[in-house]
């Protein structure tokens, strides 16, 4: 028997999803991308099955604690952590994972209860559990809050500003499968590889591990992933020829028109240099495509992307050297202190602000827990604080790409109104550079809110501005 067989054979895969569901100081996202490079052994199918119950049962927690507590006489607010969180990750396998036995779902909740030393509690457990099964037919839910696994106040908000009908929408939008996008692009000096090549080759290679790779209606050159847990592994990877890109984030580039600036401001055949200061830059997906685009405008550039985390920008740095760009500076720096140096002198400027991170809840389920009304009021002063800043780097002419991850009027539409009333900032028609499908008044008057459930993307939040000529 081989090691690796060996390491197969031993390891609990419930046990492993417990684990994770005890670990809190740490973002869910990161939890999945830590433990999956840990057991990178294991095959495809049992990576998948600790990545799907860890995220099933953290995304659909508040429900799953309603059905407990319709059958448990100790509430789930009473129970032992690691108790709590057993019954959890079973009554998830119980309504929703289809290919695991009822029986065994419970069965392994009360070894797990066993090997963490709770062993007088395995009757609890087997009692609660056997009673949900035979019930779980009959199950109804009081609420959007209990059917979404959804907090009140955020069911709250966004039913207010959108409606109770959108707001189902983007609830359920929320909850459906967020597969990995990834953009192709075409590599700087590398005639060797072309786009469909490495497009074909990536293709292929997720056939043979039983995945998909299916282009994204909206734009021809992004692709929907699945089937796998490691894409540096997948072809021309390291060649640079396709980075991991969310549609929101390459629609949002788009949104800038850089196409129909470089012609307008006469930048072309000229010593003219088109610059770009990227505020909030990380992971770094904005800069890199920009930094394509204006490869292929055949132009003279510079982009300075920033980020306040040192940790991020090294990040940064490794993808921009995977895919052989050159012409652009990294920097740990905070968005809210003031470069004198660059006042006035971008022409390009992109504030993807922090934010709440209410549009990105599908793919980070723990933020819905974690977020609070009190959070939101402390982020919106600085999100206000940090585009008074980026206005002030931009030269006349120049334009500004002001976008959040996030679903809240309070966040996007008013600071949108700010930018235009209180600074004086033109905002620009988006339909021009975003595809007819999106195209809505608030495009032509030079926003878009994107909605899961709407659109095919996440909760993302796009604006354009110009700064007036002198």
């Amino acid at each position: 028997m081989t090691q690796r067989q060996n390491k197969t054979q031993i390891i609990n895969q419930r046990m492993i999803v417990l684990e994770m569901l005890l670990t809190e100081t740490v973002y869910s996202h990161m939890i999945v991308y830590d433990v999956l490079n840990k057991y990178n052994y294991l095959p495809q199918q049992e990576k998948s099955f600790i990545k799907r119950l860890y995220e099933g049962t953290l995304e659909r927690q508040i429900e799953l604690d309603y059905v407990l507590d319709q059958y448990s006489k100790v509430k789930t607010n009473k129970m032992k952590k690691v108790i709590r969180a057993i019954m959890r990750i079973s009554v998830y396998q119980i309504l929703y994972m289809d290919a695991v036995p009822d029986a065994a779902a419970c069965n392994e909740a009360v070894k797990l209860a066993q090997k963490k030393g709770f062993s007088s509690l395995k009757g609890f457990v087997n009692g609660v559990l056997r009673s949900i099964v035979r019930n779980k037919n009959n199950l109804s839910y009081d609420s959007l809050s209990v059917k979404y696994s959804m907090s009140d106040w955020i069911v709250n908000l966004w039913t207010e500003q959108l409606g109770a009908s959108k707001t189902e929408t983007i609830l359920a939008g929320l909850l459906e499968e967020h597969l990995v996008t990834i953009r192709f692009r075409e590599i700087p000096n590398q005639t060797k590889i072309t786009k469909e090549m490495a497009v074909n080759a990536v293709r292929k290679t997720l056939t043979t591990q039983s995945g998909t790779m299916e282009q994204h209606g909206y734009v021809p050159f992004v692709y929907k992933v699945s089937g796998t847990d490691d894409l540096t592994k997948l072809p021309y990877y390291q060649d640079g020829a396709f980075v991991v890109q969310d549609i929101s984030s390459i629609l949002a580039v788009m949104a800038l028109g850089i196409e129909e600036y470089v012609k307008q401001m006469d930048i072309q055949d000229s010593k003219k240099t088109v610059h770009v200061l990227d505020l909030c830059a990380a992971p770094g997906g904005k800069s890199m495509f920009v930094a394509d685009i204006l490869e292929q405008c055949n132009v003279n550039y510079t982009i300075l992307s920033r980020d306040i985390s040192a940790e991020k920008t090294c990040r940064m740095l490794e993808n921009f050297e995977r895919c052989g760009l050159h012409h652009m500076t990294i920097e740990t720096a905070d968005a809210l202190e003031e470069d004198e140096q660059l006042v006035g002198t971008a022409d390009i400027v992109i504030a993807d602000v922090p934010c709440s991170g209410l549009g990105v809840i599908g793919k980070k389920r723990d933020i819905k827990y974690k977020i609070t009304p009190e959070m939101i009021e402390e982020i919106t002063i600085l999100q206000k604080q940090i585009l008074a800043v980026a206005v002030r780097y931009l030269k006349p002419g120049g334009r500004l790409l002001f976008s959040t991850c996030t679903i809240n009027q309070n966040e996007n539409e008013k600071h949108f109104v700010w930018l235009r009333d209180a600074l004086k900032l033109i905002p620009l028609s988006l339909d021009k550079v975003l595809p007819a499908c999106l195209h809505t008044e608030t495009t032509r008057n030079g926003y878009l809110q994107l909605l899961p459930g709407v659109h095919d993307a996440d909760g993302f939040f796009i604006s354009v501005f110009c700064k007036p000529e002198v």
